[in-house]
């Protein structure tokens, strides 16, 4: 190992390490030999170092550093470009090393002289990538300096600002096409009813479209024009769309680990990083992505979306990255924008399930989970279902949920009354015909939901596509569809 290797250079520079060498040579020299020349020598050369070190930690330059990223927030797995714009706003020349810190999960930290050659208007411009697989938010930043004496003999490193957040968000799967969302007219909207039990002279009828249920199917039209014909009895309004999430950590009990992504504020998201730890799983990022996915799916179709927790608050009251926390309702561009920024931090909350299987002994019960057990009981509860009773019957009710017990799914079982579809998407390790699965999802189903239970390796496309194989009348409705030109 080289010897400026092993000395500590945010002090002394070799250079200034050697004075201090040499310094302390000529003063044992002194004191040996009696010599007033090298006692002067040694002070020297030992002063000279102290206030170098001395004032490059008083006279600090000032910077004014700006950040950019574009885009911002950026998807998983897409890059953004980060560009750095570094001016002095103090007195002072020279140059300087400057390093920005990145969590260990982007690599190493890009470094660079201050001023650029092609510094304009006495700026400094850089720009580098970066890209990230899981969600979160990060802090990129601060940018570090490193400056020197005029004679090179110490250095010092300190930040000159405090860093910004970048923001990934989720990326949507793209769903396959089904009649998940119910009967659809022209431009993304459903039908409410006008008149309610018109007689057949009453009726007015209309071809079929993609998404109409064979129940409106009008056999005698059809029969009249050759093709299929719907009865169209009602009223033209925007469809709505319930999403509930389970955020619940007693409902991912296998596989959690924490993960920091560190953020001011003590703001943190999924994925390696530095800062503080959070509880995640492969199943929790599973019902992320699902929850994403199926929101983009509806927004393109022009839903308004409600996002939901299981207590019947809204969603995203505890993710550090929500625009609105406490906002339930999300329409177009922008809420589906919004809602894409606040899964970017959204984490599991709440107490550890009772029960760990396949664990070899349940972790020690912790002071705060004994207080946030006592509000477990209060999922799928009155205050849920009277949030659905508002919206009765105005567009479809997924639940995107982690395990549950027979008796949550005994319990969650009436809210698929409160919408014409109810579909729900189990993510749990365990295979559909082991343990509880089977008595959950016929509790589930036996209220009117069209459940279907999945793992983490699942494919969020084929988990989709499930609905429609899993119920008789949407499959018949999918062929009829495709019989008439209708896409799959």
């Amino acid at each position: 190992m080289a010897l400026k290797d092993r000395l500590p250079g945010h002090l002394f520079s070799t250079r200034g390490w050697g004075l201090l060498g040499a310094g302390a040579l000529s003063l044992l020299a002194a004191q040996i030999m009696g010599r007033r020349d090298l006692l002067a020598l040694a002070v020297l050369l030992l002063v000279l170092p102290v206030l170098a070190l001395a004032g490059t930690r008083v006279l600090k330059p000032r910077f004014q550093v700006y950040r950019e990223f574009s885009p911002s927030p950026v998807e998983t797995s897409a890059r953004t470009t980060v560009r750095l714009a570094v001016a002095r706003t103090g007195t002072g020349a020279g140059h300087a090393v400057m390093e920005e810190h990145l969590p260990a999960r982007f690599g190493e930290s890009p470094a660079f002289r201050f001023p650029a050659r092609a510094a304009a208007g006495g700026t400094s411009r850089y720009e580098y990538h970066l890209r990230s697989a899981r969600r979160g938010q990060f802090l990129i930043g601060p940018v570090t300096a490193e400056f020197s004496d005029p004679f090179g003999l110490s250095f010092h490193r300190h930040a000159i600002d405090d860093g910004d957040l970048l923001t990934v968000t989720p990326a949507a799967v793209e769903l396959p096409e089904t009649g998940l969302a119910g009967a659809r007219g022209h431009d993304g909207v459903t039908p409410t009813r006008a008149r309610a039990n018109p007689s057949d002279d009453d009726v007015m009828t209309r071809e079929y479209r993609h998404g109409d249920p064979l129940r409106r199917v009008h056999w005698a039209a059809t029969a009249r024009h050759g093709s299929l014909m719907v009865r169209q009895e009602e009223s033209v309004t925007t469809p709505e769309a319930t999403i509930i999430l389970d955020q619940r950590l007693s409902a991912y009990p296998h596989g959690v680990s924490g993960h920091g992504a560190y953020s001011s504020g003590g703001h943190s998201g999924s994925g390696e990083g530095d800062g503080h730890d959070l509880l995640t799983c492969d199943a929790f990022e599973w019902a992320v992505t699902a929850a994403m996915s199926i929101g983009a799916h509806l927004a393109e179709r022009n839903y308004s979306l409600r996002f939901l927790d299981t207590a019947g608050a809204p969603a995203f009251r505890n993710s550090p990255s929500a625009p609105d926390p406490i906002a339930e309702e999300y329409t177009g561009t922008a809420g589906l924008q919004s809602i894409a920024e606040s899964l970017a931090a959204i984490q599991l909350s709440g107490p550890h399930h009772h029960a760990y299987p396949h664990r070899d002994r349940a972790p020690q019960h912790r002071p705060q989970e004994a207080t946030a057990g006592a509000n477990a009981s209060q999922v799928f509860d009155d205050a849920l279902m009277d949030k659905l009773s508002a919206h009765r019957l105005r567009g479809p009710v997924l639940a995107v949920l982690g395990s549950l017990s027979p008796a949550e799914a005994r319990a969650l079982s009436p809210a698929a009354g409160f919408g014409p579809n109810a579909f729900a998407l189990l993510v749990t390790e365990q295979a559909q015909d082991s343990g509880e699965m089977p008595e959950v999802l016929e509790a589930l189903r036996r209220g009117g939901w069209r459940a279907v239970a999945v793992t983490p390796r699942s494919s969020l496309p084929d988990a989709w596509a499930a609905f429609d194989q899993a119920d008789p009348a949407m499959s018949a409705a999918a062929d009829v569809r495709r019989g008439v030109g209708g896409r799959p």
